[in-house]
């Protein structure tokens, strides 16, 4: 492949990263601080990139020279947001994230597929308390920021007002887009393992604090058995008419990977694996990607589709879910 030819399927691979209302020569010109003639010159094949601006460019759209001059590597360019910098406020991570999703609905078409080590992080948001200790909870033992350290978990001190009105944006972009999850009944192992931390420990202030969590993780295990019954996400409340992303919800009893988000924004894949508990790493390698989505793909074929159909084994795990968290009381 000739030089002029590499150059135009560079900027192929960028123009299919952009929302279809962003112009590739807008956005290049901004990036590279060239006027819109110079900016098409390169587009076209016409002048070539120079160095520096291919480094600006690689590093700004996270594409992988390796992966564009089709060398046999294998090394994977990822994006780990934050990674820079020694601390991050839980808030900000919140709010980094609710970008994320409303980049994610600037596309025409958005899919997202979740393989569920541990219960995606925004259904925690869906009801007040489990927010609240979820977000204590991240703060004071993952986070280790300062001010947590030496209290108790209450509801009334912590009711965590601005991460869960972060959440609540983070569940309503989500739920914008068509999404297939995909569940084992560990999935919300870890999350019980820190009820049961905190209330053996005497973390939380008071038993009705720890009650009043226990009920809304049983709500929210409820909503979502809810979301599988109807094939759809919504919100606590929200009428079946309200425009909703669909959901196919599949269970997988025998294998549990590691926590792993698939993208697809219209011709453009993403793999997104988390890290550090809520950290996250990205890429959009294409040879990557067409992995990640064959071993989900490979899984599902080995799964059961609870959502819609499948009434009697959606019961039968969400009544083990339950079960496994009503312990907490004792």
């Amino acid at each position: 492949m000739d030089a002029k030819t590499l150059q135009q399927l560079l900027f192929k691979k960028i123009r299919e990263q952009l929302p279809a209302h962003l112009s590739l020569a807008d956005e290049l010109g901004e990036l590279l601080d060239l006027s819109p003639d110079s900016v098409y010159r390169r587009i076209r094949g016409e002048k070539p990139v120079d160095l520096s601006e291919l480094q600006a460019i690689c590093k700004h759209y996270q594409i992988s020279l390796d992966g564009l001059l089709q060398l046999e590597s294998e090394a994977v360019i990822f994006q780990a947001p934050g990674v820079g910098n020694k601390f991050i406020p839980f808030t900000q991570h919140m709010q980094g994230m609710l970008q994320q999703f409303r980049y994610f609905n600037s596309f025409k078409k958005k899919e997202i597929h979740y393989l569920c080590k541990d219960t995606p992080f925004w259904y925690f948001f869906l009801f007040p308390a489990m927010a609240a200790f979820k977000t204590f909870f991240w703060c004071r033992t993952i986070n280790n920021e300062p001010e947590f350290q030496q209290s108790k978990f209450s509801l009334q001190a912590y009711p965590a007002d601005e991460c869960r009105a972060i959440g609540y944006s983070i569940l309503e972009e989500h739920n914008k887009m068509n999404s297939t999850e995909l569940w084992n009944l560990e999935s919300i192992h870890s999350s019980i393992n820190q009820v049961a931390y905190y209330r053996d420990a005497g973390i939380f202030l008071e038993r009705k604090d720890l009650l009043a969590v226990v009920d809304d993780f049983i709500q929210m295990l409820d909503h979502l058995q809810k979301q599988a019954e109807r094939g759809t996400t919504f919100m606590p409340g929200d009428g079946e008419l309200k425009p909703q992303g669909s959901l196919q919800f599949y269970v997988n009893e025998l294998i549990l990977g590691n926590n792993t988000i698939l993208l697809t924004l219209d011709d453009q894949q993403i793999s997104m694996i988390t890290y550090s508990v809520f950290n996250y790493i990205s890429t959009r390698d294409e040879r990557f990607t067409e992995k990640a989505f064959g071993t989900f793909n490979t899984l599902l074929s080995r799964s059961t589709l609870i959502s819609r159909s499948g009434e009697k084994e959606r019961n039968r795990f969400f009544n083990t879910l339950r079960d496994k968290v009503n312990r907490l009381k004792d």
